[in-house]
């Protein structure tokens, strides 16, 4: 049973009466369909009448788009569904989680290195401000994994580090910005992500700590977050050992992830930690969810198993039947799925979501205002000046000044769409300042110059961006290199011969594969906005406020020389 009255849903008699009205009014084809938070990429009418609400779904999440579209597609969406929906977006580093004009106001590693948890409490109130204005009910936000192994390729700038208790404050801060806003978040990714080095796109990933380990840590700030009300939990693809074990001593050798393990649903997040709100899975089209068994019994099996909502599909017709078909076999019984509808009921009332007309529970194009409002853009502003870290600078090589390295090698590192706007900026404020840029490129000039006295000749300075983003399915995310040997003018072969700069705009861990360069420097992202505050740095008009909430020698002392 589920006490609709009881924290996080603390219903009234109406709303209570609404959740079981609205339940007992449901067949078990629009039961089914309360399961699944399908993406959608269309603004169609016809096709989010036909194959969205056709499916009965529950809710719904689109990838970022301009902010009026996106309030017009889920202001449609609302009107014509029979029950509300709810309505996710990433909000982990700002309104431009859903609006591609909302305010980037920093990733979660960025709002650390400030040292101030009131930046992570602004971060979740302009992301639930301009979330809300677009439409959206449900922050898929804060991300409280910990970045404990630097060789992560997922977690990284998306956790606020590697210290729990930094992570545990920044959570709660981030948590209580969203919820003042009448906006639900989900914590991620359970039960806790950063102990390996996988990335549960592309496999299962495992929390490796021991039972008394995890409840120090990760098991500390989940509880931390349910005492003050989450009404949502987001499971990961995830598997963890020693509970499973603990909670089930037949527990087989092979990895089957949290999303589909009752002892990690029930036992730990259900009964020890004592969650009674909404779980919803990551996205099940990851390999660490599909690998572990047959679609057609993973799903029916997760929600068995204790998840309440299912997150994206392989293909959204064929996983519907696959849990209808479940619920006809026996494998999803009947009371589990009613458990499962009245939690997303009740989530969807403890929102307000039931009162009122449908019209209304999207706002009119005049919210859309807080868009980048000039508040927030100055939040911004003031999070990546206290933010940006320097690591070292054994060479004494800041404040730069173009009188003494007037010619600078601008290399960005790197392969993503973001390249062409940063190396764009950059020159054109170097160049404001009196350097003379050379951006460089695979077949330009010094490609193939191997020779000291060429490349001394060239040059006052070598610039490095390190533009690694933090994405999804990638095995590392390291620097590569596509010079021969060392030769050419990309490897940096030459910090002997010349200053060496590096900045990252992403990873903090570059420094790693980069020892030989003794100025480095952690932006912890690559916005417009904190490559203003970069430049104002490095050019001594501004101090470095920012510490790094990680190990960015990654425990390697040689690399602080």
């Amino acid at each position: 049973m589920v006490d609709l009255r009881a924290k996080p849903f603390c219903l009234d008699d109406d709303a209570v009466a609404w959740v079981e009205e609205t339940l007992a009014g449901l067949t078990l084809e629009e039961k089914v369909g309360q399961l699944f938070i399908p993406i959608c990429y269309s603004s169609d009418p016809a096709f989010l009448e036909s194959v969205m609400l056709g499916h009965h779904i529950g809710g719904i999440m689109y990838r970022p788009g301009p902010g009026a579209e996106r309030q017009e597609n889920h202001r449609w969406l609302q009107t014509h569904s029979k029950v509300p929906l709810l309505i996710g977006a990433n909000l982990e580093y700002g309104g431009n989680g859903t609006a591609v004009d909302g305010t980037f106001f920093g990733t979660q590693m960025e709002v650390a290195a400030t040292g101030d948890p009131n930046n992570a409490y602004l971060l979740g109130k302009i992301s639930a401000q301009e979330g809300k204005a677009c439409g959206c009910n449900w922050a898929f936000a804060p991300v409280v994994d910990i970045d404990r192994n630097w060789r992560n390729p997922i977690t990284n700038v998306r956790t606020y580090g590697s210290d729990p208790e930094t992570v545990l404050e920044c959570g709660l801060a981030y948590q209580w910005g969203v919820q003042e806003e009448g906006m639900a978040i989900a914590a991620k990714h359970f039960p806790g992500d950063g102990c390996d080095e996988v990335d549960q796109h592309i496999l299962t990933s495992v929390n490796d700590l021991s039972c008394e380990e995890w409840d120090a840590t990760y098991g500390k700030i989940y509880q931390a977050l349910i005492d003050a009300g989450a009404l949502t939990v987001m499971v990961g693809h995830i598997a963890m050992p020693a509970y499973q074990k603990r909670f089930n001593p037949d527990f087989p050798r092979q990895l089957i992830p949290a999303s589909l393990s009752p002892e990690l649903l029930q036992g730990l997040l259900r009964g020890k930690l004592g969650f009674n709100g909404l779980i919803a899975t990551d996205s099940t089209c990851m390999v660490g969810f599909s690998c572990a068994m047959p679609r057609a019994q993973a799903l029916p099996h997760c929600i068995a198993s204790g998840c309440d909502m299912i997150l994206f599909n392989k293909d959204l017709d064929e996983d519907y039947h696959f849990m209808l078909d479940g619920c006809r076999q026996g494998l999803l019984p009947a009371a589990r799925l009613d458990e499962a509808v009245t939690r997303i009921l009740a989530t969807k009332a403890a929102l307000g979501l039931h009162k009122g007309p449908k019209e209304a529970i999207v706002p009119q194009q005049e919210a859309l205002a807080v868009l980048q409002d000039e508040g927030h853009r100055q939040a911004a502003k003031a999070c990546a000046d206290q933010s940006v870290t320097l690591v070292k600078d054994t060479q004494n090589l800041l404040p730069l000044n173009p009188q003494r390295t007037k010619r600078v090698l601008l290399e960005v590192m790197g392969d993503f769409p973001s390249n062409e706007r940063v190396a764009g900026f950059m020159v054109e404020k170097l160049r404001a300042e009196g350097f003379a840029v050379e951006v460089y490129e695979k077949e330009g000039p010094g490609r193939h110059d191997f020779s000291v006295g060429t490349f001394r000749s060239r040059y006052d300075l070598v610039l490095y961006l390190g533009n690694v983003e933090n994405t999804s399915n990638q095995v590392t995310n390291r620097l590569r290199w596509h010079t021969f040997f060392g030769n050419g003018n990309n490897c940096s072969w030459f910090a002997k011969e010349v200053p060496v700069l590096f900045v990252s705009l992403a990873n903090p861990y570059h420094l790693v594969d980069v020892p030989m360069i003794q100025t480095y420097i952690n932006c912890y992202a690559n916005d417009n906005i904190v490559l203003d505050a970069l430049v104002e740095k490095l050019m001594g008009r501004s101090p470095f406020r920012g510490s790094s909430p990680v190990d960015p020698f990654c425990g390697k002392d040689y690399l602080q020389y």
